[in-house]
């Protein structure tokens, strides 16, 4: 998953770091690279908690974004292929 584009379509001005959707991008980044290292750390609980955090989060965050605007957040799901 290329976050730099996919952060350049879905900012709202140049310096957009904290938009909903820019934040959702990040996280399902910082989710994915924490997915990985499970395969090899599969003891690592600590990080697991962080982990299940992070999704809570980003459930949140998906959730208020379907409120806001259904439409980004449909082409958000598309983009980055979640379930929902």
């Amino acid at each position: 998953m290329n976050t730099d584009v996919l952060i350049k379509k879905y900012r709202t001005h140049k310096n957009d770091t904290g938009s909903a959707a820019i934040q959702i991008l990040l996280l399902s980044q910082q989710i994915y690279d924490l997915t990985g290292h499970f395969k090899t750390h599969h003891k690592d609980h600590d990080s697991r908690v962080g982990l299940l955090k992070m999704i809570g989060r980003r459930r949140k965050l998906l959730d208020y974004l379907t409120k806001v605007d259904l439409g980004q957040y449909k082409n958000l799901i598309a983009d980055l292929k979640l379930r929902r």
